[in-house]
């Protein structure tokens, strides 16, 4: 822009030298998609965005508008690769961070300009090797104050509101001949890209997605560090960071943020300490990120570490989960574990949550099987230690572990996650899967499902109206039971073997089962807060259960076949009244666990545990 209106590129022969260098200095095209109606990348991110750069500048004023959309998209790059012949690239390394061309007019008319070499790279690393600025045409010696103010100007869009990714352009108008160059010595490559004339700078805008700055402070109170590994400098890395929530706007970076360099000045044991605390690394090298991971793991932290080119292959595999980019090279897949087919940082955020969820569930299902067999043990034991009736007969128990527990436990498996299951400290890998305080819990549940199952049934013998209403003493020596025996005086012996109790103690335990399914909807949060509903799977096979009993009950000839008889109204209640108090009972467990253990854990435990979950991104790719 000029005065606020574009300008025709082609009148300024410094923008062309600069699209030229764009064109020359990529190995990247733009593809049409003919079935998407898009235009899609072909090669890496940054190069590809200095292609559409050459697009839209149409230094040469190409007429476009003749052409097809298959035609158009690469169009103003080949009339500049027309004109210039590539002889030979001298690839990019980390220690020079650049890389460049080497170009031999094609045409007659251009045999003037001679052979050239275009530079493209870190603007640091290239304007200390330029000695000219071109201006116009023409070369000006490039000054110290010049190039202060350059890199001035760099550095303030590399950490300003846009933070935007920058490469300088240069040129070098008289390189050395093409057949003397060494180009087996890599080493001897920064020797040739010496003496250039700085043509200009591009800066890319690159913004994270909207959604990331939510996603890392997610990370933050679920325990989970979040460290930036980039190859941009180190300004504009912390600019990013600081846009992004990994740092504050204030917040001082000093011990927090290292370029590679200053990574490689610490000894091996301050490099470790570093990647203790910091949180952001500009301009590495591949073998920096492995060496992170690998202090990282000695803490005994655990590291997910995202990746897509072949130079991030070594840390990937070594990482605890490597996380490769859908859009990444097939070297980065095929060392992950995990392929983001999106590119998207938040989606490993929710693919923690999800984690956590179906690790809940896992714990659900195997609380609420437990709870529900430790009663039917409880209640086996009970009458058998004070000598009562069966309250249950094999049939039935067959019936309620194989028909009736196995829907409300297979629907377990849609618990929604926990509202607070991203405030939460991760779990040590060596964590037991029930604790104490679990196994407490499912004892608590259980215990009382069996004292209720023979408690229901008892009942019957005491209180109903339709019963015999005997004493306890007698109903503890019903064995012996017979007309002569004064104890049973008056009392029908063939009462004790009544299909009734047994059926309230079946319905009991039924009832009181699926009371247990809706208090495993959560582990720790209240039914108030996580109502049923959430899982209507679980509430489908609570329905469905209750249903199968019915039908046992009331639909002949199930009840012959399992010894059950029908319920009245009042016996119904009492089944429930006895049923209930489970919720009350788990949700007072809850409440403790909410309260009080839950709190202990938050500050005792990552001491504990020694574990802390990283993940390790780069810029801009998973932004």
């Amino acid at each position: 822009l000029k005065d606020e209106q574009p300008v025709q590129c082609g009148q300024y022969d410094g923008l062309v030298e600069l699209a030229t260098i764009c064109a020359l200095c990529n190995d990247s095209s733009l593809d049409y998609n003919e079935s998407k109606k898009v235009y899609e990348k072909v090669g890496e991110a940054t190069e590809t965005a200095l292609t559409c750069l050459v697009e839209k500048m149409n230094v040469f004023n190409t007429d476009l508008s003749k052409l097809s959309k298959v035609e158009r998209a690469n169009a103003c790059n080949s009339v500049i690769k027309q004109l210039m012949r590539k002889e030979c690239t001298l690839e990019f390394s980390r220690d020079r961070k650049s890389m460049s061309v080497y170009c031999t007019p094609t045409g007659p008319g251009n045999n003037s300009m001679g052979s050239k070499m275009f530079v493209k790279g870190a603007p640091e690393s290239v304007i200390e090797r330029c000695t000219h600025v071109r201006v116009g045409t023409a070369k000006v010696p490039l000054t110290a104050p010049v190039r202060d103010k350059i890199l001035g100007r760099i550095r303030d869009w590399g950490i300003g509101i846009d933070t935007l990714r920058c490469l300088a352009l240069a040129t070098h108008d008289s390189p050395v001949r093409r057949e003397t160059m060494q180009l087996h010595d890599s080493a001897a490559f920064v020797h040739y890209e010496n003496n250039l004339t700085f043509v200009g700078c591009v800066g890319m805008l690159d913004p994270p997605r909207k959604e990331v700055t939510s996603s890392i402070e997610m990370c933050r109170k679920a325990g989970i560090r979040v460290i930036m590994i980039t190859g941009d400098n180190k300004g504009t890395a912390v600019a990013i960071c600081r846009r992004i929530s990994i740092f504050s706007e204030t917040e001082d970076v000093s011990g927090k943020a290292y370029t590679g360099r200053e990574f490689d000045e610490l000894s091996p044991e301050a490099q470790r300490q570093a990647c203790r605390e910091a949180r952001c690394f500009a301009r590495v090298e591949p073998a920096h990120k492995s060496r992170i991971v690998e202090y990282l793991q000695s803490f005994n932290e655990i590291t997910a570490m995202t990746g897509d080119g072949v130079n991030d292959a070594p840390a990937l595999k070594k990482a605890e989960i490597g996380i490769a980019m859908g859009s990444g090279t097939a070297v980065a897949k095929s060392a992950a574990e995990m392929v983001l087919s999106d590119d998207n940082f938040s989606t490993i955020v929710s693919a923690v949550e999800e984690g956590r969820a179906i690790y809940n569930n896992m714990k659900q299902f195997i609380r609420y099987l437990i709870s529900s067999n430790v009663g039917e043990v409880v209640c086996i034991f009970l009458t058998a230690i004070l000598g009562l009736p069966e309250a249950l007969i094999p049939v039935q128990l067959l019936w309620v572990n194989l028909v009736t527990d196995g829907l409300p436990a297979t629907a377990l498996g849609f618990n929604p996650p926990d509202l607070d299951i991203m405030d939460k400290q991760p779990r040590n890998p060596k964590e037991p899967l029930i604790s104490g305080w679990l196994f407490f819990r499912y004892l608590a549940v259980g215990v009382y499902v069996g004292l209720a199952t023979v408690g229901a049934a008892t009942w019957w013998f005491l209180y109903d109206a339709e019963g015999p209403q005997v004493s306890f003493h007698q109903l503890r020596n019903f064995m012996r039971c017979t007309e002569d025996n004064p104890i049973f005086e008056g009392i029908d012996c063939e009462i004790f073997e009544s299909r009734y109790p047994t059926t309230m103690a079946l319905s009991v335990l039924v009832t009181i089962e699926m009371c247990n399914a809706l208090n495993s909807v959560s582990e720790n949060q209240s039914l108030l807060r996580m109502p049923p509903w959430l899982n209507i799977w679980l509430l489908g096979a609570i329905i469905m259960s209750m249903a199968l009993h019915f039908l046992i009950l009331y639909v002949k000839p199930m009840p012959l076949i399992f010894q059950v008889t029908p319920l009245s109204w009042p016996q119904w209640v009492v089944v429930m009244k006895i049923s209930l108090p489970v919720i009350l009972l788990d949700e007072g467990l809850k409440y403790l666990s909410r309260n009080y253990l839950d709190g202990i854990l938050r500050i005792v435990g990552p001491k504990m545990c020694g574990e802390h979950q990283v993940n390790t991104c780069k810029t801009p790719e998973q932004g």
